[in-house]
């Protein structure tokens, strides 16, 4: 028979293992196909969450390869996340090769869509995938991330809720930041040229002009023909910055700026966080972080 202090050290550690929060193990298991929609995930699930992501910190979506880890961490999940409007063109291979039979939450489902003529094919058009690039989409995104956690484990609704409201108040306030920071930019310098064509849903947002010689995805090299009409563009309206990406090659913009004169701003963080500590480590700190390169290039 246990002593009335042993009695008590048990009692003592029911209590502290009652207290102590859900080791990961134990948190639901999601996967996120790329870190700005991994980002999302994880506000609105919060501690109950665990979340892996595919196509990590700086890290090309648009050309990614799975590898077989990925493979595990679908078979394990209990979601899967995706962008959707065919950005992520491997994941239902990926997905039927994991064997999952997790539910498949397609983020943007509500959005409308931008669509992009095909430079290749003049009577087809391509969805834009980078809803994302307007905050008001991102709140989308917040929503149906909700639904789907709540999907997946509807005993954490209430606190899938609550994570999902504040989340949506503090994006409330970053959209109401980027409108006051753009207005700061005289309109007529509003123009700007990218590696490939990821701020559409920006520029319609906040009243920015984008032009990319890669078009929509970075899965194809421009022609020489396509560098020669941007360079045109940039002399012809005096266009004047042009800008890397994290994921792109900078070779190109360094030739495009060479060629016009146009300034070099910093870098930008279109489809991919930076990695952890860096100047883009969430999807709020994207935001913040490309509107401040904007005004630092544009108001010179």
């Amino acid at each position: 028979m246990p002593t009335r202090r042993e009695v008590l050290v048990l009692a003592g550690a029911a209590a502290a293992l009652a207290a102590t929060p859900v080791r990961a193990q134990e948190r639901l298991a999601v996967v996120a196909t790329f870190s700005i929609l991994g980002d999302l995930v994880r506000n609105v699930g919060g501690d109950r969450v665990e979340v892996a992501t595919l196509v990590g910190p700086n890290g090309d979506v648009h050309v990614y390869s799975p590898t077989p880890a990925d493979v595990k961490k679908l078979s394990g999940a209990k979601a899967i996340f995706v962008n959707g409007l065919g950005l992520e063109g491997w994941i239902e291979r990926l997905i039927g090769a994991s064997g999952s039979s997790a539910p498949v939450i397609v983020a943007s489902a509500g959005v409308t869509p931008r669509e992009i003529a095909d430079k290749h094919d003049a009577g087809h058009a391509t969805a834009d995938p980078h809803a994302w690039q307007s905050v008001a989409n991102a709140k989308i995104y917040v929503g149906n991330i909700r639904d789907g956690l709540i999907r997946a484990d509807p005993a954490g609704k209430d606190g899938y809720d609550a994570n999902a409201k504040m989340y949506l108040t503090k994006l409330d306030a970053l959209d109401a930041e980027v409108k006051a920071d753009i207005a700061r930019i005289p309109a007529d310098r509003r123009k700007v040229i990218t590696t490939h064509y990821a701020f559409g849903y920006f520029g319609d947002a906040y009243g920015v002009a984008f032009i990319a010689p890669e078009g929509i995805s970075t899965d194809a090299e421009p022609s020489a023909k396509d560098v020669a009409t941007i360079i045109a563009q940039i002399r012809r309206e005096k266009i004047p910055a042009v800008f890397m990406e994290n994921i792109g090659d900078p070779r190109l913009m360094h030739e495009v700026a060479s060629e016009t004169g146009a300034a070099i701003g910093g870098t930008l963080y279109s489809d991919a966080l930076s990695a952890p500590g860096g100047p883009a480590g969430t999807y709020v700190d994207i935001m913040r972080h490309n509107v401040g390169e904007f005004a630092h290039a544009l108001l010179r």
